[in-house]
């Protein structure tokens, strides 16, 4: 991440670290521009609260948030510098994904392009520099930007919420309520780097059944109902008198169902959910015969 914030052609002022470990990050590859590492303190990944934290501490008046597994494309913080303009409200940059491998040996951008993938759940990049997105569930933090003026106006993430799930989708929610517009930016592009993870993401069960009765309280209804509605057909989760509980931990036939394999740029939920409807479906067939 911090490599490609050295080939933009248009460099940070800074780069702040929200840093969610015990200690700070050692041995960093050598800027042009100054460092800060600041510790995050809570009991269980503070996303919220880090971002908040980071923001507050930044000298600059416009704000890039990048996920540290992330790699900045060379035109980023240029297009974000330019478009992301008092008013203009919160700017989505484009986000590829790499496949395992492609950051052992020297990379480049060319590399990249050649072979990332776009998630299938998300748009390609619009027409023009900037086009309005229309449904604030799109909403993803890992590249993103907004002017410090409209950021202040947001009043930030919901600290609320702990642990793995929901904050995004509260904060975009939280930009539509308050009329502040959420875009497409065409060009401000990172590639995420390819790690295992698991999606639904059930090694974050009981985080993301608090947080979705945060979102409730706070609006109404629960979000993030894709995951729930896969923990469901799993039997991880049930619902006892009107809230969800955990009925049991997942096992090894989970993980390898949602894990994603090398060959996976990124792991999706989609894919999981067709398989379980798939086998739900084959299940009544065997029934109706019996």
């Amino acid at each position: 991440m911090i490599l490609g914030l050295t080939r933009q052609n248009h460099p940070p002022v800074e780069l702040i670290i929200g840093v969610m470990q015990d200690a700070p990050y050692e041995d960093l590859p050598a800027t042009d521009f100054p460092i800060r590492q600041i510790h995050i303190k809570g009991e269980e990944l503070p996303l919220s609260k880090a971002r908040n934290t980071v923001a507050r501490a930044a000298r600059a008046e416009v704000l890039a948030f990048v996920d540290v597994d992330c790699i900045p494309g060379p035109d980023m913080t240029q297009v974000y510098g330019i478009l992301a303009q008092p008013g203009q409200g919160l700017l989505m940059g484009e986000v590829m994904y790499l496949p395992s491998g492609a950051t052992t040996d020297d990379w480049s951008y060319d590399g990249f392009d050649q072979i990332a993938e776009r998630h299938s759940d998300r748009p390609g990049p619009p027409k023009d520099a900037l086009a309005p997105c229309k449904d604030y569930r799109c909403f993803w933090s890992l590249n993103f930007a907004m002017h410090r003026l409209d950021w202040d106006r947001s009043g930030g993430f919901d600290e609320d919420f702990t642990g793995y799930g929901g904050e995004d989708t509260d904060f975009g929610r939280t930009l539509n309520a308050a009329g502040i517009r959420i875009n497409w930016v065409r060009g401000a592009r990172v590639y995420h780097q390819y790690h295992p993870h698991c999606m639904p993401p059930i090694h974050h069960i009981p985080a993301i059944l608090r947080n979705t009765e945060v979102f409730a309280a706070k609006w109404g209804h629960r979000t993030m109902e894709h995951w729930l509605s896969g923990f469901r057909m799993m039997g991880l989760i049930d619902e006892v008198d009107g809230a969800l509980v955990q009925v049991r931990d997942p096992d090894e036939a989970d993980f390898e169902l949602c894990r994603q394999q090398e060959h996976m740029p990124y792991a999706n939920t989609a894919r999981v959910l067709r398989t379980l409807r798939a086998r739900a479906d084959q299940d009544a067939s065997v029934v109706a015969a019996q």
